[in-house]
């Protein structure tokens, strides 16, 4: 499967505890999206375009309303990277 490398740096974020908070506008529609990364951090790279790409490629997923989280496809499909803390 082709992952952008935006697409990529957002799953990374998700895959370490971060979530993806959303906003709809009148109806179901999704009008914005925030990526938060499990310190409380903004990822600026979570763009409208990036999650919806993600989520049709069914790599998040939402339970109940709640924020996305990283789905088990998306954990199969991250690619590993060194973790420079």
């Amino acid at each position: 499967m082709n992952i952008s490398k935006f697409e990529q740096r957002v799953l990374h974020a998700l895959a370490q505890g971060g979530r993806i908070r959303h906003e709809r506008g009148g109806g179901r529609k999704i009008t914005h999206v925030t990526c938060f990364t499990r310190d409380g951090f903004v990822l600026s790279d979570c763009t409208l375009p990036v999650f919806s790409r993600l989520l049709s490629k069914g790599l998040i997923e939402s339970r109940g309303g709640a924020p996305y989280q990283i789905s088990e496809r998306g954990r199969r499909s991250v690619r590993a990277q060194l973790d420079n803390r």
